[in-house]
């Protein structure tokens, strides 16, 4: 059996279960990061030396970065929508993978933090607007894609839409003010509708 180290509020934590949700491969989810440490503890370190969430292992096989794992659960239990066949097609999906991690994450954890983790005393506004300003900069980006084709990935539901799938779940349910991006809304709406990514994404934000 799967196991995905990791608690549930993490938005790379919830790449992995999305993904795992969607393959119907059976797996337990361990806790661990945050409030739950374990981290910091020599075992986990020896599955993961940079002491961070979510770690995988599948029986001998131990991988760490969320991204890859995403792609090892869609390759190894996925089918060839999730893990798309065509080699072109799969790698246009998979740059948005890393574009969500390169570009999108940053900024965003700024928004995040500053108004849903952090008391209002320790809450930097400056980093609050300026994350909101660069995040709607990149999600009309996402809009402008989706406005030729219904997702990340192509013409159909894939690897692609997962990372960013997770980020845009927050942005519109955080009490923020948001730009009009209609193809990015519409895009959300049809995420909405997949049971894997209610159990997985769509949990209360904290």
């Amino acid at each position: 059996m799967l196991k995905i180290w990791g608690r549930t509020n993490s938005t790379n934590v919830k790449k992995v279960l999305w993904a795992a949700e969607e393959t119907g491969v059976t797996y337990e989810n361990i806790a661990a990061g945050g409030a739950f440490g374990i981290v910091s503890d020599p075992e986990y370190r020896a599955k993961n030396p940079n002491g961070l969430v979510p770690t995988l292992e599948d029986g001998d096989l131990v991988l760490w970065e969320s991204n890859t794992i995403v792609r090892y659960i869609a390759a190894r239990y996925g089918n060839p929508e999730l893990f798309i066949a065509d080699v072109g097609q799969r790698a246009k999906a998979e740059r948005w993978m890393d574009w969500a991690t390169s570009s999108l994450a940053l900024p965003f954890r700024d928004v995040f933090w500053n108004v849903v983790r952090l008391t209002p005393d320790k809450q930097d506004l400056t980093a609050k607007d300026n994350g909101l300003k660069t995040c709607s900069k990149l999600f009309a980006m996402v809009d402008e894609a989706l406005a030729s084709q219904p997702y990340l990935s192509g013409s159909k539901f894939g690897v692609g839409d997962i990372p960013v799938g997770c980020f845009v779940y927050a942005w519109f349910e955080m009490a923020i003010e948001r730009p009009d991006l209609p193809h990015l809304k519409s895009w959300y709406e049809q995420l909405k509708l997949r049971p894997a990514y209610r159990k997985s994404v769509m949990i209360p934000l904290t």
